[in-house]
């Protein structure tokens, strides 16, 4: 396929609050001769990326456009609101849309909820990035909601977090350009997935027996074979039925001789 065999690297993009360490691992293990290169983007600047062919493919927010784009969903995140320590909210595990109806409620340019109505009061003005935002609740000033792997990434030591139940969720996928499904892709989807090696799903492992099952020994034959040759499954003698001849070495029956009358 073209793209793979002349790039000398697999670009990976990735969103914030997104953590490819577990699959940049996996594909260092089995592929350690083509580096990955991984690229970190806002999320709303991750499928143009791809569009421009900048990433071979990214870990992405949905939606995305899937008249261009293929998408993987991977998980979809829990939905939290980011307060003081002394908020509050924190005498609670989670809380309602409507119980920050009265609350100020930050809602950054680069919020990656789908709001129909974003939640409680609306801001004197919109800050432009979430981590603008984080600043502006720790000052005191207003809460945000986020998903949860955005209120981990920018977590300070006065904040915390609660789940808001009935709020929008952010999904996450691995997503890349339909038309440009190449090689490493299929390899970085394989380990996505949590293909074995061995799998016969994707690209065939080199030096993999590609032989076809007619070829290979029928197994139940052998064991027939075994069976007539007098061994058992341990490799053992098998001991003979009573009514079976005694002719040939090894058929005289054992024990004590009869006594002659």
């Amino acid at each position: 396929m073209t793209g793979s065999e002349t790039s000398p690297s697999f670009r990976l993009a990735y969103v914030p609050g997104v953590t490819p360490a577990k699959w940049v691992r996996i594909w260092n293990e089995r592929l350690p001769d083509i580096p990955l290169t991984l690229l970190q983007v806002p999320a709303a600047e991750a499928t143009g990326m791809l569009r421009e062919r900048t990433a071979d493919a990214g870990l992405v927010r949905l939606p995305v456009d899937r008249t261009v784009f293929s998408a993987i969903p991977l998980y979809t995140e829990t939905t939290v609101v980011v307060v003081p320590k002394d908020h509050l909210v924190t005498a609670v595990d989670e809380v309602s849309l409507a119980d920050l109806a009265e609350e100020v409620v930050f809602h950054p340019l680069d919020d990656v909820l789908d709001w129909e109505r974003p939640p409680g009061q609306p801001a004197f003005e919109r800050p432009a990035t979430t981590e603008d935002a984080i600043e502006l609740v720790a000052a005191g000033v207003g809460l945000l909601v986020v998903p949860q792997s955005l209120a981990r990434l920018y977590h300070r030591r006065d904040l915390t977090y609660r789940t808001v139940a009935d709020a929008p969720q952010s999904g996450v996928a691995l997503s890349w350009p339909e038309d440009a499904t190449t090689d490493l892709v299929e390899d970085f989807i394989g380990i996505v997935r949590g293909r074995t090696v061995n799998s016969t799903r994707g690209r065939t492992p080199a030096g993999a027996d590609t032989r076809s099952k007619e070829k290979r020994p029928d197994a139940s034959g052998a064991r027939r074979g075994s069976a007539a040759a007098g061994t058992g499954k341990q490799g053992k003698p098998t001991a003979r039925s009573p009514r079976s001849g005694s002719g040939g070495a090894g058929g005289s029956r054992r024990g004590k001789p009869r006594r002659r009358s």
